[in-house]
């Protein structure tokens, strides 16, 4: 890396809990930091990918709501928060309390932008920096936010999916009607309208549906 996470993070965000889940702290990007308005040029010269763990993304709060409103889903059950970004959704499940949450995630800032977030919520993820799909995973419930917005992604994780679940683990879903979302292989849960940013999304309210895959 060619600057520090830690150090990077802490200057280029703040803390703020998201609108649909006061209950989480997490250190964030707005409109008021650089970090919102840099070009991929000039996050490539800091050696940093595209930030996604510095937003709280609608799938992911919407994920971490019902997580918190339905805590005998994860309550003293192992958990993996997949493509956890901020760990919005890892901090939802050790709130709701799992016994333990592994954050996956490829993003290897993430791991930094995890651990300073948990620390904001007084809770202890793992963290684990690896492309995992279609590898067996261990854990009863595995957690999903916001990730079938692009085809070739989706078209991977569809059938890990549909392993997860043969293998006897709880695969839950938050998306916020993005494309490639395969609903027909899920059973809503739940639906929510969730509070973003405009810049980020292309309207101020997102509804986002909880899926289970059968």
């Amino acid at each position: 890396m060619k600057t520090d996470p830690e150090r990077f993070i802490r200057e280029n965000t703040s803390i703020f809990s998201p609108p649909h889940v006061p209950e989480v702290k997490l250190r964030l990007a707005s409109e008021a930091h650089d970090l919102w308005l840099k070009t991929e040029d000039e996050l490539e010269a800091i050696g940093l990918p595209p930030p996604f763990w510095a937003f709280a993304w609608a799938g992911g709060q919407g994920l971490a709501r019902y997580v918190l409103d339905h805590s005998d889903l994860v309550a003293g059950r192992t958990v993996v928060d997949f493509a956890s970004g901020s760990g919005l959704v890892a901090i939802a499940a050790m709130k709701a309390g799992a016994a333990s949450t592994l954050a996956l995630d490829t993003d290897p800032w993430t791991g930094t932008a995890i651990r300073l977030n948990a620390q904001l919520n007084d809770v202890v993820i793992a963290h684990e920096n690896a492309d995992r799909i279609g590898q067996p995973v261990a854990c009863d419930v595995f957690l999903a936010g916001d990730v079938f917005y692009d085809k070739a992604f989706a078209d991977r994780l569809v059938p890990w999916f549909d392993d997860l679940v043969a293998a006897g683990i709880d695969v839950i879903v938050g998306d916020p009607g993005r494309a490639y979302c395969p609903r027909d292989r899920m059973v809503p849960l739940a639906s929510y309208a969730v509070p973003v940013t405009r810049a980020l999304e292309d309207s101020e309210v997102k509804k986002t549906t909880v899926w289970r895959f059968r």
